[in-house]
């Protein structure tokens, strides 16, 4: 396929460009930063005008887009004050999503993202533990309103167009193989990463995500909890939990070192598999 990526130059999009063109995708890269060269376009993604454009080909660059994946986005709360957050996030998605409906894209996966199941989670516990998409978005910051309003604004945008398919995957933090060298030091401290159950993405395994959404997601709307197998942790979750959740039910097996944010929807669904762990590494 021919895949506009936005936010080809982060973190998350530059692994995606490279394993979709390692497996015969052709990228178009979308960023507001980013190398000059073929398949990448520098862009405004607040400008909608910009958008149409470039989707729709910029100095003959491509005769016509297949698929959507939009990361771009400022990627976090406290980057930038909360009302630049919005405004660049929540106009950037619009203009993607609209843009590709006005012209007949029907494919989009996008990054929808781990804060909507309530994070911080040392602030407020989550309801039950593992974590899935059972229970109702519970943002707590700006950047996780604009996420819960892009998935509203997505639900919205497949009934008017049936025929158009859009995929939320909402992330864990997402990590490279660079970051691993970190994570023993996380048993030092539980508190530290329990703001998200001790969760992670390999990029790579995000990838992977976003490929098997464009593959196999159906028309319409549907939302996945994307995340590595297991825990940033070496202590068992079990030890975890008690420690840090000692009064939160416990739905299901907690596994040694599994991931306690539950990806079985995106398993069953969508066929994800991830491979990658920081394990690995050591």
């Amino acid at each position: 396929m021919r895949i506009a990526v936005t936010g080809s130059s982060g973190k998350l999009g530059t692994v995606v460009t490279r394993e979709f063109t390692a497996a015969g995708h052709e990228v178009i890269g979308l960023d507001v930063v980013g190398t000059r060269g073929p398949g990448f376009i520098q862009i405004d993604l607040t400008d909608y005008g910009q958008v149409v454009d470039a989707l729709t080909s910029v100095d003959n660059s491509h005769d016509g887009i297949d698929a959507v994946v939009h990361l771009a986005a400022i990627p976090a709360p406290g980057i930038r004050p909360d009302v630049a957050t919005f405004h660049n996030n929540m106009a950037s998605t619009f203009n993607v999503f609209w843009a590709a409906v006005r012209l007949g894209i029907t494919r989009i996966v996008y990054a929808s993202s781990e804060t909507l199941q309530g994070l911080p989670f040392d602030d407020a516990p989550p309801p039950y533990i593992p974590v899935d998409e059972g229970y109702p978005a519970r943002p707590e910051t700006v950047y996780s309103l604009v996420k819960h309003l892009e998935e509203t604004m997505a639900i919205e945008l497949v009934r008017w167009h049936p025929d158009v398919s859009i995929t939320a995957l909402r992330f864990s933090n997402v990590m490279v193989p660079a970051d691993y060298a970190d994570f023993p030091s996380y048993d030092t401290d539980a508190s530290e990463r329990a703001w998200n159950l001790w969760s992670y993405i390999d990029a790579r395994d995000g990838a992977h995500a976003i490929e098997r959404a464009l593959d196999v997601a159906p028309p319409g709307f549907d939302t996945f909890l994307i995340a590595s197998p297991d825990t940033v942790m070496s202590r068992p979750n079990a030890e975890l939990v008690a420690e840090l959740f000692p009064d939160v039910e416990v739905r299901g097996e907690l596994g040694v070192n599994n991931s306690l944010f539950s990806t079985a929807k995106a398993q069953r669904l969508l066929g994800y598999n991830p491979q990658h762990s920081w394990r690995e590494t050591r």
